[in-house]
């Protein structure tokens, strides 16, 4: 489907100066919906280009799978000159990205009290760890230490088992897609207010959201969740069972599920056991339930289960392996996988009609459009010269002429 525009956010100009994960997803997704996004690196680059194997053409795939349509250039912020010339791009800008560590910008003389009085209509966002004040304001988080901390760790893992990370950053993420979520709320109120106003994202924050049920759970019922393993601790069965070949994952939510699942694996006599009447009582014996289902579950070859499964109405799933999921014809007709020459990277999983996303440009070598930001400007280029790394002699030939 061609776009009816460039995106539904073409109309925005985003300086994107956050490294590392949660700023740079959220910088992304607003650059596959159109928006310009500048992304400012420090002088030794965005510390995900090393984090690597593999590696293209020199920059990590971390880096490549947070970073697409955006133009890249380098700026030593910590120079006078490097932070008026970001002064001079946030003139035109309607989005500010960032996540330095908390005082930075206010000892650069950048506070948000600055920032606003100079740019009354800019929607200013911050990821951070902990916010700057409370008992944890200002301090460090990375996500595996705030999926510690915000008790994530302590419901993932096996029964009886230890704490384990959930294999995925979700708190960096779920903390970028809150910041898109604030900006856009923030930018909607300043058509009616004319102004902008500051977004606060952070780690642990978000972290915290997370825990749905175990909060509800805990709020109503004083008990802390343990570990479970893959079985829910409210829905039950919703867990991985075993079958004849590979394991595959039932997430049954009602009892009419429950029959069909029953009457297609030939045991149709389960639900009228009590013990299994209702999820309340599956939930009290799902020990027993689990070894009856594998009683039957051991016949089947686990594909074509999972086929017939949720062809029949049961929510159900092959435990599937990455490489299997990049091939399934479904992830490409979703359009979840782009090829932009040699680059790959992941699809936006937000889909909109007449605007949909749009992946334009791979993401930026190191200072790549550091010259073409600069030419776009027309600035008096000389006083900056010694805060812009990355340009080549070419390039810094071109600001002394300009």
């Amino acid at each position: 489907m061609m776009p009816d525009s460039a995106g539904s956010l073409s109309n925005l100009k985003v300086i994107d100066a956050s490294r590392v994960l949660g700023g740079p997803y959220a910088g992304q997704i607003l650059g596959d919906h159109g928006a310009d996004v500048i992304k400012i690196e420090p002088p030794e680059g965005d510390e995900t280009r090393g984090w690597g194997p593999p590696f293209l053409e020199g920059t990590a795939s971390y880096f490549l799978g947070l970073n697409r349509n955006k133009r890249g250039m380098a700026l030593d912020l910590s120079a006078p000159a490097g932070r008026e010339l970001l002064l001079k791009l946030l003139e035109t800008a309607d989005v500010f990205i960032e996540n330095f560590k908390t005082g930075t910008l206010d000892r650069w003389g950048l506070t948000r009290e600055e920032l606003e009085r100079r740019f009354p209509r800019l929607v200013h966002c911050r990821v951070s760890g902990f916010g700057a004040d409370g008992p944890l304001g200002g301090l460090p988080g990375y996500d595996a230490a705030i999926q510690a901390s915000a008790g994530i760790m302590s419901v993932n893992g096996e029964r009886g088992g230890a704490p384990l990370r959930v294999g995925l950053p979700v708190i960096d993420m779920v903390t970028g897609l809150n910041a898109v979520i604030g900006i856009l709320m923030a930018l909607n109120e300043r058509v009616s207010s004319g102004k902008g106003q500051f977004v606060e994202a952070t780690l642990y924050d978000c972290g915290v959201s997370l825990l749905h049920p175990h909060l509800p759970n805990y709020y109503l019922s004083g008990k802390v969740a343990g570990r479970s393993g893959n079985a829910h601790p409210n829905i039950c069965p919703y867990d991985t069972f075993a079958t004849a070949t590979d394991p595959i994952f039932l997430a049954v939510g009602n009892n009419r599920q429950f029959a069909t699942l029953c009457k297609v694996i030939g045991a149709p006599g389960l639900p009228d056991d009590p013990r299994f009447a209702s999820n309340g009582e599956r939930n009290k014996h799902n020990d027993a339930l689990k070894v009856e289902l594998e009683k039957a579950l051991a016949a089947f070859e686990c594909n074509a289960l999972a086929d017939q499964l949720i062809k029949a109405g049961v929510p159900c799933g092959a435990v599937r392996s990455i490489d299997q999921v990049v091939a399934d014809p479904h992830t490409l007709h979703r359009e979840m996988v782009v090829d932009i020459g040699a680059y790959r990277g992941t699809g936006s999983p937000i889909k909109l009609s007449r605007t949909p996303a749009s992946y334009r440009m791979a993401p930026p070598h190191f200072a790549e459009h550091t010259a073409d930001v600069l030419d776009e400007f027309a600035l008096d280029r000389e006083p900056y010269q010694e805060v812009l790394p990355g340009l080549d002699g070419e390039d810094r030939a071109k600001t002394r002429t300009a």
